[in-house]
Formats: C-alpha cells, structure tokens, sequence
C-alpha cells in the first residue's frame, strides 16, 4: 500500500523544526529514520498530515561520554550506538542490545530517540532506557525539559511529548557492568514475544524490566525485591517476574506461555550480567 497524501518539510536546526511543528499543529509528525513511522503510513494505521524531517540537523546527532554519564544525541541510528566506543567500560549491554534491532539496513537508518519517540513496548531501547533509569531530554517552544523514561512511556506509541515538542537526547546517569539483554522472537528481527533487560548497579537498586506482556516496558519489582534482599538468587527472581506480569494473549503467545518465556529469559539475562560484570 501506499501512504495517504502529506506535505514534506526538510530542517537544518532544531530552532527550524520547532518552528515548523508549531506552524503546522498536532497533525505533523517529526520523521528521524521512518524505520517505524513509514511502514505504518505505507499500511494507512498513521496519516500525518506533514512530516518534518530532523535528519540533517547536526546538532541532534552523536554521542557523548563524560565520566560515568552517556549521553546519545536523538538522531543518531542504532547502528552507531551498536558501534560507539564510548560504550566501553560500562555501558556494554547497549551494544548488545542493538543487536536485537532489526536488520542490519534498519539500524543504519533507525535512530534513537526515534524509537523512544515511537514507544513500541518491545522496543530495545525502551526497555534499556527503564533499566539503566535513563533521563529523555525534550525541546519544544516554551523551552527544554526532562522526563525519566518510566514516566515518559505513558503507552502502546504514547508518550509525554506535545505535538509540539522533540525528543533532542537520552542521558545514561550512571554507568552498570552487570547488565543484560534477553529476548525471544519467531524470527531474528522479528518484535520480541517476550523480552527482558536487567541491571545490577553495584550501588543502587536491581532493574528487572520486560516487554511484550504490558502496553509499556513493565518493571517486575517483587523480583527486584528478591535480587535487593538475596543478590544470587535468580531461579527465585525468574519466578517472581513471571508471577506478577499479566500478558495479553495474541495469535503468536497466550498468557502462560509469555510466563514461561519471562522466567526462563530472566533467568538468563540474570546469570549473563554477573558474568559479564566480572
């Protein structure tokens, strides 16, 4: 299929998109990448009446390391994350999940912020972004501000952006060794029927996420509160994940089945992160 009718605007600065999203109201969309954005046009379930492509502005691109803080610029692809050497040295557990994205041309055209801005609650980088409690710096007309990725991932493609606002760049705090990423598909680069990112800073508290059984990445803190009172106790943990999720059933999974792939991915990313971090 083809997309329905829509006017393209092309910007060179983050001042210019702004402009342009005020000028044209709700109905305009940021494109960064479209790896997301244009198939759903191309199936008619997006209509955006405009698009206004980020992609040429310099100064929403790279990624920047200062001590244990990383901060990745929205425009930048998965592909250069995937390869970045300011992952080095903490922040390991983003080049492996970019390796569950897609296909090899996806990353080199997806970017990150652009997944953020999308909210797909399978996505990597949603689930990595809630582990690592990562911060999503945010501009629009009346200013810059910041939004925890918990609360900027409101639901199924929802987000705290205005129509009006852009997502500029993702802040990492704090560096983690022990950090793992585990997913499940049908298909290399299919959407994950089940997947799991943790972290297990070695000061603060343990991060069990999952996706693809809620309509944002769901935090399982009962087995957050198993690894905070017994560190080594991951077949316990995997348990606890499972048994406080609610998945949907679908035509690929039903409930118990997701259950059963959370306990056992958990499990697995758990062991990788202590394995990883030694």
């Amino acid at each position: 299929m083809k997309a329905a009718d829509f006017d393209y605007y092309r910007v060179d600065s983050l001042e210019d998109a702004l402009d342009r999203l005020t000028e044209l109201g709700e109905d305009a969309k940021v494109l960064a990448g479209g790896q997301s954005l244009v198939p759903m046009m191309n199936f008619r379930l997006a209509r955006p009446a405009a698009l206004v492509d980020i992609m040429r502005v310099e100064e929403l691109r790279g990624i920047e390391r200062d001590g244990d803080v990383l901060r990745i610029r929205a425009a930048t692809t998965h592909g250069e994350v995937e390869h970045a050497a300011e992952l080095e040295g903490g922040y390991e557990v983003l080049r492996a999940a970019a390796a569950w994205v897609g296909h090899e041309p996806i990353r080199s055209r997806g970017t990150f912020g652009g997944s953020l801005a999308h909210a797909d609650p399978t996505a990597e980088w949603c689930l990595i972004a809630v582990a690592l409690g990562a911060v999503i710096e945010i501009a629009g007309p009346a200013g810059e501000r910041e939004v925890p990725a918990e609360e900027f991932l409101l639901g199924y493609f929802t987000t705290a952006l205005e129509p009006d606002e852009i997502v500029t760049a993702v802040r990492f705090p704090a560096r983690c060794r022990r950090a793992a990423m585990q997913e499940f598909a049908r298909r290399h680069g299919d959407f994950a029927l089940v997947a799991v990112a943790v972290a297990l800073p070695d000061d603060g508290e343990p991060r069990v996420v999952l996706g693809g059984v809620g309509d944002v990445p769901v935090r399982a803190r009962d087995a957050e509160q198993v690894l905070a009172d017994s560190p080594d106790s991951f077949e316990e943990a995997a348990r606890a994940a499972a048994a406080e999720i609610d998945p949907g059933a679908d035509l690929h999974a039903s409930p118990d089945y997701r259950r059963r792939l959370a306990t056992t991915l958990v499990h697995r990313a758990l062991e990788e992160a202590v394995a990883d971090g030694r």
